[in-house]
């Protein structure tokens, strides 16, 4: 009884501690998902920068519809959609030495 008790909740406990399904990324080359960025949410190129010599990030979104797309491009070409989601809003510049 103890055995099948404790095999029991190695498994339920390992299941647990696995990522959910939602946590996987979506793949391909960097020209296919832009294109797919382009023509499916009018999205554009926000902006980006370096994480590591690795792996390019990106922002991509869409001033009329509001959505985003957060993207990592490694040097083979290909790229993940790290997050995606509404409501983007772009937020003004401060300045220099200004508070706020």
């Amino acid at each position: 009884m103890f055995k099948r008790l404790f095999t029991a909740s190695l498994v339920f406990g390992a299941v647990a501690l696995g990522p959910p399904a939602v946590a996987q990324s979506t793949c391909m080359p960097r020209d296919n998902l832009v294109d797919s960025l382009n023509s499916k949410f009018s999205e554009t190129l926000a902006g980006g920068g370096l994480q590591t010599e690795q792996r390019l990030i990106e922002v991509w979104r869409s001033a009329d519809s509001g959505t985003f797309t957060i993207i990592m491009t490694r040097p083979d070409g290909i790229s993940c959609v790290l997050a995606a989601g509404q409501n983007w809003h772009d937020s003004a510049a401060v300045p220099a030495g200004v508070s706020g």
